[in-house]
């Protein structure tokens, strides 16, 4: 059994920078796909940023694009979230998820993940 637990979430002011962290255990970390997807209050849940097994490749939705970067240790078995000059629309829960079919590059639709964490929230005030 996967398990992906999410931390480093909390309350900050616009323009501060958080880092979030998914630590991946119960099974070999650096073969799959993970992503970080988001889910303000009364919107459906979108893909944040993706990133491919090796890192080789990487996905951000515009919303985020010039100020989130994606990474992954797997060595360690974590990928990370770095967001810069936060919004308070960037206000959501995150979660991480992983995707244990794909081989090459990232995987951008929410179907294709199939474990999940349980979500940190981020919380940004203007």
């Amino acid at each position: 059994q996967v398990q992906l637990v999410e931390s480093g979430g909390g309350l900050v002011q616009a323009g501060d920078s958080l880092r979030l962290s998914c630590a991946v255990s119960g099974r070999t970390f650096s073969p799959y796909a993970m992503g970080w997807f988001r889910q303000a209050p009364g919107k459906e849940r979108e893909l944040a940023a993706a990133i491919s097994k090796i890192g080789d490749g990487i996905y951000y939705a515009d919303s985020v694009k010039g100020r989130f970067t994606i990474s992954r240790d797997n060595a360690k078995n974590t990928v990370y979230l770095q967001m810069n000059s936060l919004k308070p629309e960037d206000t959501a829960v995150y979660y991480c998820a992983l995707d244990r079919s794909r081989l090459v590059g990232v995987s951008i639709s929410r179907g294709q993940y199939d474990y999940w964490g349980q979500g940190t929230q981020v919380t940004v005030s203007s």
